[in-house]
């Protein structure tokens, strides 16, 4: 029998860790793993959800750059993280253009049209936080991704290894 439970958090924080060393110890030049990570970033801000992933594929595709940066970098939206996202993007939205009025919606009516017409008065400043949060996320991020890859990543020519010791010392 095979067990299909979900891993825990602690496998999972783990599995993140692992993806982050991945992360900043590719063979690329730093500039362009913080890129990508910056691009991931935009992408995790962005208000097109459901589209995340898709995403994430088409501009590794599209520009050439490297899959797990841009995928560490849309995972700044997570099941942790969504809800505060998804309320810094509408509110960002509506101060923006000057909305003042509160979200509201109407449990009663569940219908695709019901949800349809309660949801479409929000889509704009939600559109519009979600491009200026994906914008500043991405400002920000680079260079926090180029430093701390620069910080961990270890430099190219330094080895790692100690040296042999000079054959006059051997045996």
């Amino acid at each position: 029998m095979s067990d299909h439970s979900s891993p825990s958090p602690t496998s999972r924080s783990r599995s993140f860790r692992a993806l982050l060393r991945q992360v900043l110890h590719l063979q690329e030049p730093p500039q362009r793993t913080a890129l990508a990570f910056a691009v991931g970033v935009f992408i995790a801000f962005s208000p097109a959800y459901g589209l995340h992933t898709a995403m994430v594929v088409f501009c590794t595709w599209l520009f050439g750059l490297n899959f797990l940066a841009l995928l560490a970098g849309a995972f700044v939206n997570n099941p942790w993280t969504i809800v505060p996202i998804l309320g810094a993007t509408y509110w960002t939205g509506a101060w923006l253009l000057g909305r003042t009025e509160s979200p509201t919606f109407n449990w009663d009516d569940l219908s695709f049209n019901g949800i349809y017409e309660q949801v479409v008065p929000y889509i704009v400043p939600f559109a519009f936080g979600g491009l200026i949060l994906s914008v500043i996320g991405a400002l920000v991020s680079y260079p926090i991704a180029y430093r701390l890859i620069l910080r961990y990543r270890p430099s190219r020519g330094v080895s790692t290894t100690p040296p042999l010791p000079p054959h006059d010392q051997v045996g």
